[in-house]
């Protein structure tokens, strides 16, 4: 199965803003049915709840590669994912362990075509379809898209 021409379920995630809702629709299409990231196939894996704080660090990362004309994971005053997400406030403390990933693009004018974009790559693809990820949050600046995952796991 492909990952390509999967539609948004337009019922879901009623309570997120309308951009908000679309990507994780799209998302969370493809991570339930599943599909083939380059030559491996990813089997179906639960859906990601929006994260706020990943949004808050993906729209910082987004604006940044805007306004300096850069494109890279790592900013120019050197701010790596782990720097991003900690100062948006998603950090391993009170927790026992966390797990992040991002995914970024520039050019693309929508959500269908920066999401086929990431799903043709086959990293990015695996991304998106980690069942180790368990949130998300994602930004778009002048055609500059970010996509940050995380998971964290409590203390008992």
């Amino acid at each position: 199965m492909s990952c390509m021409g999967m539609r948004p379920d337009p019922g879901e995630s009623a309570s997120l803003n309308r951009f908000q809702n679309d990507f994780l629709t799209r998302i969370n299409k493809v991570r339930t049915n599943g599909c083939k990231c380059g030559k491996t196939y990813m089997p179906p894996v639960e859906p990601l709840r929006w994260n706020t704080m990943l949004e808050r660090s993906a729209y910082g990362h987004a604006l940044d590669m805007s306004r300096k004309k850069y494109f890279n994971h790592t900013s120019l005053s050197g701010k790596t994912i782990k720097n991003r997400i900690e100062e948006a406030g998603y950090t391993l403390s009170g927790m026992r362990t966390y797990a992040f990933g991002e995914n970024i693009a520039a050019g693309q004018k929508s959500i269908d075509q920066v999401m086929t974009s990431w799903l043709k790559s086959e990293g990015h693809c695996k991304n998106i379809m980690n069942n180790s990820f368990k949130e998300i949050g994602v930004a778009e600046t002048n055609l500059y898209w970010v996509q940050d995952f995380g998971m964290r796991v409590a203390r008992n």
